[in-house]
C-alpha cells in the first residue's frame, strides 16, 4: 500500500473503525494500515485517531435498544465533531475494515444527512461487502442441530446478522442454498431464517462519499447445496469471484443499488 505524503493532504483528518476486542494490541486489527499513516507524516491523536468497536455487540434493528451500538454512536460522534473543531472545522474521511464497514455504514445512516455532509467528508471501505456474503448462511445453518442454550447463543450473536445477503444486492432469480424441497434467495431470506430457527436483520448501503477496497479473482461461496435437505450436513459449496470471504454482487453493491 501507498500514502500520499500528508503534506500534500494536511487538511483531512482520518478516523479509523478499528476492532476493539483486545484493546492493548493495535496489531490485531489495521495495524499495518496505522504504520502506514505515521510513516506518511499523520500522528496518533492529531490527525489520526481510533473509534473502537466490539464485534460482538452488533446494531440493533432501528427502534429496538441496544447499549453497546448506542455507546459506540455516541463517542464516534463526539470524537468526529471534537476533530472537526481541532482541525479548523473541517470534515473527517473515516476509514474501516472488514465488520467496521457495517458499523460505519449503519452509524452514518442514522446520522442526518445536513450532519453527515458537513462533518464527514468520505467514507473508505476495505474488506467489506455492503450487501453481505453467502458463507454466513452455512454458518447459520451448520448448528441448526444444536438447540441447547450455549448452541442458540452461539448462531444468535448480533453480529452475524449484519452480514446476511441483501435482497436488495443478491439476484431474485439465483439461488444462494439449494435443498431438495426448496431453493432460497437472498429475497427467501425470513423463509432460510426460519428453516434454521432465527430471526433476520438487514443492512443498508453508503450513504456518504464512498470509497470501496477490495480483493477479486480469489474463489469465494456462491452457492450452498444440501442435497437431502438436512443443514446439519456439510453441504456441497459452489464457488464463484470474490474476495475469498466478501462475493462479487456484494463487494460492487454500491455502484448498484
Amino acid at each position: 500500500m501507498t500514502c500520499t505524503p500528508a503534506r500534500t493532504i494536511e487538511h483531512v483528518t482520518y478516523i479509523l473503525i478499528r476492532l476493539c476486542f483486545v484493546h492493548e494490541s493495535r496489531n490485531v486489527c489495521m495495524g499495518k494500515l496505522m504504520e502506514a499513516f505515521e510513516l506518511a507524516g499523520y500522528r496518533d491523536d492529531e490527525t489520526l485517531f481510533d473509534a473502537p468497536y466490539d464485534f460482538r455487540q452488533a446494531p440493533a434493528v432501528p427502534g429496538q435498544p441496544c447499549r453497546a451500538f448506542s455507546r459506540f454512536r455516541r463517542r464516534l460522534r463526539a470524537l468526529i465533531e471534537h476533530t472537526g473543531r481541532t482541525s479548523g472545522d473541517r470534515p473527517v474521511v473515516l476509514v474501516s475494515h472488514s465488520q467496521g464497514g457495517y458499523f460505519a455504514l449503519e452509524f452514518l445512516t442514522r446520522s442526518l444527512m445536513v450532519w453527515r455532509q458537513r462533518h464527514v467528508k468520505h467514507f473508505v471501505m476495505a474488506s467489506t461487502g455492503a450487501g453481505g456474503f453467502v458463507i454466513l448462511m452455512q454458518v447459520l445453518a451448520s448448528g441448526v442441530s444444536d438447540e441447547s442454550p450455549l448452541g442458540r447463543a452461539r448462531r444468535s450473536v448480533p453480529s452475524k446478522f449484519t452480514l446476511l445477503s441483501s435482497p436488495k444486492v443478491f439476484d431474485r432469480d439465483t439461488p444462494l442454498v439449494i435443498t431438495q424441497g426448496k431453493n432460497y434467495t437472498a429475497h427467501d431470506m425470513p423463509e432460510f431464517m426460519m428453516a434454521v430457527r432465527l430471526p433476520v436483520f438487514e443492512f443498508g448501503v453508503p450513504v456518504a462519499p464512498t470509497t470501496c477496497i477490495n480483493g477479486v479473482g480469489v474463489p469465494t461461496m456462491e452457492k450452498l447445496v444440501y442435497w437431502d435437505s438436512n443443514f446439519s450436513q456439510a453441504p456441497d459449496v459452489v464457488y464463484g469471484d470474490g474476495d475469498g470471504l466478501v462475493n462479487l454482487v456484494s463487494i460492487l453493491a454500491p455502484f448498484s443499488v
